[in-house]
């Protein structure tokens, strides 16, 4: 049986990409045949910038799926929110193909690992969020936080939301690429790790190391 495992941050420019390829290395070094996908790409045309980076963090090139967009089913080219970018397009977002793509790859690798797009609220449509896609899809999840300041908000908020929609918290990634602040930075991984183990008891905390 594969496994496919969403991977959401708690904002825009929390680190999912590298985590993402971080994970999928991880997984890969343990035996195991790995594809990731992008949930929706934003902000390109013909190509995800974001599969481009998973391939070159993970040392793998290209994948067969790139070449046809299996791995970004939906490419948008305004660098927007998924529902304004779609608008702008002029084009609806075509769940159905995400779907479609997401089931072709976790029937031929052993993990599948899909990066989202922003945070768990960014909306697909007005009343149809990527939390929602998650849920009825029934997917596991992993959330990218880090050090910044604000961010034990942002994380607290979005485990509430992963707990009022009674969602499986896999991973709780802690992203130390931008502990800037060492004091703000061990306070906040510390007072995450606590509240974790505390309300996600069967979720695992991983500290996912800087490039630098």
């Amino acid at each position: 049986m594969s496994e496919t495992i969403f991977i959401s941050g708690i904002d825009t420019d929390a680190g999912k990409s590298y985590c993402t390829a971080w994970l999928a290395r991880r997984f890969m070094d343990s035996g195991l045949s790995v594809a990731t996908q992008k949930f929706i790409q934003t902000g390109n045309v013909g190509r995800s910038e974001d599969i481009e980076l998973h391939r070159r963090l993970c040392g793998t090139g290209p994948l067969p799926e790139d070449a046809d967009l299996t791995t970004a089913p939906v490419i948008l080219s305004y660098p927007a929110s998924a529902q304004l970018a779609a608008r702008l397009d002029n084009r609806d977002i075509d769940v159905s193909a995400i779907d479609r793509s997401r089931q072709l790859l976790a029937s031929r690798y052993d993990v599948l690992l899909i990066e989202g797009a922003g945070g768990l609220m960014v909306p697909l449509t007005d009343d149809f969020f990527t939390i929602d896609y998650i849920a009825t899809r029934q997917l596991p999840l992993a959330l990218v936080t880090n050090g910044v300041l604000g961010s034990i908000n942002h994380t607290v908020l979005s485990l509430e939301a992963i707990a009022a929609r009674g969602l499986q918290l896999k991973y709780l990634l802690y992203n130390t690429h931008f502990d800037s602040d060492a004091v703000i930075a061990q306070d906040t991984r510390e007072f995450i790790a606590r509240y974790v183990a505390r309300h996600f008891p069967d979720a695992e905390m991983l500290i996912v190391p800087s490039l630098s």
